[in-house]
């Protein structure tokens, strides 16, 4: 079928919810761009050419392809690294790894490994997603206050708001804060026509004239009070673009794409951002009134040839982006199409609207990453982790002061090598670890598996392909009867299959953990089977 056959189909629903995240995308884009150490143009181009290219490749219907604050750590970490100081080289370095990050997603796809994620303990990943929230809120307060910090590590970044907040710039202080109290109270404002608003568009009506009322376009001082002294402002406050957009592009430096440093980068940005994607794209198929399943693979590919672009073009490496897939899903969308057009609304205001953009104060952008990054690290987390169990709590912690320490890959690492040496403690053996041991047992059309020794986040790639290969059959019985070990990520997984089983109209039945002694109350938690002395 052709690609252009879905346009016909919903195009009001579509146009309109490309409008409303073109809205949601323009300011963070550039926020996001900038918080990475790139230009704002670098943000803006990824979205358009996720939106206008990546759309026609793509294997999920209503995710939204852009730049994501999950990738504003390793970005940020590359430009320093790399550049050594300077931020225009690190800039360009970075968009060379960011090159061959893409072609090895394209890989990944082309591999069919879209099924990635499901490697990683859920403990892990959640741990690295509030670990960037945390990274996020220790470089995005002090911009927000006006207040150029000194540190690079995010844990000295954090025992360096004290001090930013006591020299902060007024002016620029009461748009940022300003803007996060906007995006902190809106959400609770039971006022129909108030919720048609995106937050991040309220921002920015609150935050450019403002800018315009202190004169942020013009440098000078001002003195508030004899006791703090004065404080100088001006166009550095504002967010800035090329004349001319062509002037905006910028090509990679390949020079040390051999480097350690660059290596490090390369595998971090095509792990986390695949990681990112595929999870996003899962979590909206959950959402999808029409119960699609996208297909992760070519999802994959599509996403390794966008960021492939993008590098070569000086723009910021993109992912299937969560919140404004949501938004396109909560907003009507019915297919791909308003990925396009919100491209397509992004292009226009960029190339015929560049006067808007560059009016627009950096702390109202800096309000909006440090709210994002909030809901990314909220202490619910940590308490929703702590009810599955505190195996699960130990992990997830361990693995965000780890990430906080030293970066996203050794973190990450530290927390799958906790997690197996915790399941060697709890019954699972070396052979069961990457290879489920197995029995199968067919009557009729009922076929039963019986899984033997450890169920675990380690080996549940290998079982769901055993399941994929079993022949048809009108239901399917997980039997845990021989089980000494069933971890919380291989349940969670487990139960998302079987759900969408139910939608294909086949049955899947879990029995058997009744000799399993859950470590919680919570119906995922994971099991051990309690030996008796």
């Amino acid at each position: 079928m052709s690609i252009f056959a879905g346009c016909k189909v919903g195009l009001g629903a579509n146009l309109t919810s490309g409008f409303i995240v073109f809205l949601i995308a323009l300011p963070l884009c550039l926020g996001i761009a900038m918080a990475s150490g790139f230009p704002p143009f670098g943000g803006l181009i990824t979205a358009i050419l996720g939106g206008l290219i990546v759309t026609f490749f793509t294997g999920s219907e209503l995710s939204i392809k852009g730049p994501a604050a999950g990738l504003i750590a390793i970005a940020i970490a590359s430009v320093e690294a790399l550049g050594k100081g300077n931020t225009q080289l690190g800039y360009q370095l970075t968009l060379a790894v960011i090159v061959i990050a893409g072609l090895i997603q394209m890989v990944f796809g082309l591999l069919k490994a879209g099924t990635l994620g499901d490697f990683f303990p859920s403990a892990s990943i959640h741990g690295m997603m509030v670990a960037i929230g945390i990274i996020i809120i220790s470089k995005q307060i002090h911009p927000l206050f006006g207040v150029k910090a000194t540190s690079k590590n995010p844990l000295a970044l954090l025992a360096e708001i004290p001090h930013s907040f006591s020299n902060l710039n007024p002016e620029i202080a009461l748009i940022g804060l300003g803007s996060l109290a906007i995006l902190i109270v809106l959400p609770y404002l039971n006022i129909s026509w108030v919720k048609k608003i995106p937050a991040p568009m309220v921002v920015l009506f609150y935050a450019i004239p403002l800018g315009h009322y202190f004169n942020l376009g013009t440098n000078h001082t001002y003195t508030l009070s004899p006791l703090v002294g004065s404080h100088s402002i001006g166009p550095r406050f504002l967010v800035s673009l090329p004349e001319h957009f062509l002037d905006g592009i910028t090509f990679p430096d390949f020079s040390q794409i051999m480097s350690l440093p660059s290596i490090q980068y390369i595998i971090m940005f095509a792990l986390v951002g695949s990681l990112e994607s595929l999870l996003t794209v899962k979590a909206i198929d959950l959402i999808d009134p029409q119960k699609r399943k996208s297909n992760s693979n070519k999802d994959l590919l599509a996403i390794g040839f966008g960021n492939t672009i993008c590098g070569l073009v000086g723009g910021l490496p993109m992912i299937s982006e969560v919140v404004r897939s949501s938004a396109n899903v909560s907003n009507g969308a019915k297919n791909r199409w308003a990925n396009w057009f919100q491209g397509l609304f992004l292009l226009i205001f960029l190339v015929f609207l560049p006067w808007v953009i560059i009016q627009i104060p950096i702390s109202s952008l800096a309000a909006m990453l440090v709210y994002t990054g909030y809901k990314l690290a909220s202490p619910r987390h940590f308490m929703s982790t702590l009810k599955i169990g505190k195996d699960q709590l130990i992990i997830f912690s361990v693995t965000i002061y780890v990430i906080l320490l030293t970066d996203l890959l050794v973190g990450i690492g530290v927390g799958v090598l906790l997690k197996i040496i915790r399941h060697l403690f709890s019954g699972a053996t070396f052979s069961t670890l990457f290879k489920a041991d197995i029995r199968i047992e067919s009557y009729d059309e009922i076929q039963t598996i019986y899984l033997k020794r450890a169920a675990v986040f380690s080996n549940f790639m290998n079982f769901r392909n055993i399941l994929n290969a079993l022949p048809p059959a009108s239901k399917v019985i997980i039997d845990f009867s021989e089980s000494r070990l069933v971890d919380h990520s291989f349940l969670t997984q487990m139960e998302i299959i079987r759900q969408e089983w139910a939608l294909q109209k086949k049955t899947m039945e879990f029995v058997g953990m009744e000799q399993l002694v859950p470590v919680s109350d919570h119906p995922m938690a994971s099991r051990k089977l309690q030996v008796a002395f």
